[in-house]
């Protein structure tokens, strides 16, 4: 198999793909009107006052369309139209897209959304994309249900402040791309598919950096909540690990370190809103990132730092486990505290009170 042939056609297609989606951008926020600025007399609640285009989704869409192309032809591989499983992600991805694109546009009703998101993870386990981590069918469909929709709702949740959901969406996939390499599945659909969405956030991000000049919006917080999702299940939940090993505790504490900060973040968000007694879906600047702010960090350094986490987190999983071949009591409970630390020292912020109040923060 000719290696490098395959380094050469996944830089060129990356870098060309980035251009590419800069290019959108730029052209998306010149004809820009009103999509995703919504009624001014809404009773939402925002980190900040200001209206912008929310257009991450298109690029983040259109990226994945044109990886898909790339797919079939760098490989010779039609089997995209044929396989139900690769139905399955083009399917579920869509509506990921188009529900988050008319909650934009028309600020749809939450039960809507949580139905799209259901039949997203019902769509997944009937084009064989479930979870398999039980020999019990039923129990694997609610968790790959389950797991949809949490991080659709995740994700979504995350995308409160700028740059944020941008900044930890590139570090899970940068994460993904360095386990696939490890795992020996660098020529694979996979690849394609994380190489074309790290183009298309960083793409994003030149634009959505703070102070920003895109929004993300639904389209593009539920399109990466989808995408995310399938990672998920393809990399850790059901791929084998670096010695070959399929270890139910293994793959599911890694993958709670790869996304330790939207699960932190929205565990936090949860329990802060059910303690007051108010409705953890109803938005409020009570997430972690906001307290982060009104702490004294600086909106820019928020991203970094989150993004800082969600890499180390990452590349701490994949130290050990690739010098672990023996998986036993010890590494589950230092896998099980790091994330508990991690989450703790998250929830802690939202409990601490600022010093100078959390009116006074600092942009």
């Amino acid at each position: 198999m000719d290696l490098d042939k395959y380094l050469v056609g996944y830089s060129v297609f990356f870098i060309a793909l980035l251009a590419f989606n800069l290019l959108i951008n730029s052209i998306l926020l010149k004809f820009a009107t009103n999509l995703g600025i919504r009624n001014y007399t809404e009773n939402v609640v925002r980190w900040t006052l200001q209206t912008k285009p929310s257009l991450g989704g298109f690029g983040f869409y259109i990226a994945f369309l044109i990886s898909l192309v790339f797919y079939m032809i760098f490989e010779g591989n039609t089997e995209i139209f044929t396989r139900k499983e690769y139905l399955g992600i083009l399917a579920v991805n869509s509506l990921g897209f188009l529900m988050g694109l008319a909650d934009d546009a028309y600020n749809t009703k939450p039960l809507l959304k949580f139905s799209v998101q259901f039949l997203c993870g019902i769509i997944l386990v009937c084009t064989g994309n479930s979870i398999q981590i039980t020999p019990w069918d039923g129990f694997n469909v609610f968790i790959t249900v389950f797991w949809t929709v949490g991080v659709m709702n995740s994700l979504n949740m995350l995308d409160n402040m700028d740059a944020i959901t941008g900044s930890v969406s590139l570090a899970i996939a940068v994460i993904g791309f360095l386990y696939l390499i490890l795992t020996g599945r660098l020529i694979s659909f996979d690849t394609v598919m994380l190489i074309g969405l790290m183009a298309a956030l960083l793409a994003f991000l030149y634009y959505n950096w703070h102070p920003s000049k895109m929004f993300m919006g639904d389209s593009g917080s539920q399109f990466l909540g989808v995408f995310m999702a399938i990672i998920g299940i393809r990399l850790f939940w059901n791929g084998p690990d670096i010695h070959q090993q399929i270890i139910q505790t293994k793959q599911f504490l890694s993958l709670l370190l790869v996304f330790v900060v939207p699960i932190a973040d929205t565990t936090t968000v949860f329990i802060n809103r059910i303690a007051a007694g108010k409705s953890p879906f109803v938005g409020g600047k009570d997430h972690t990132t906001h307290h982060l702010v009104y702490h004294g960090l600086r909106q820019r350094y928020v991203a970094l730092l989150l993004a800082a986490i969600t890499l180390f987190s990452g590349a701490l999983m994949l130290f050990f486990i690739q010098q672990t071949e023996d998986w036993g009591y010890t590494e589950v409970a230092l896998f099980a505290l790091y994330y508990l630390l991690v989450t703790t020292i998250l929830f802690l912020t939202t409990r601490i009170k600022p010093r100078h109040g959390a009116g006074n923060f600092a942009y």
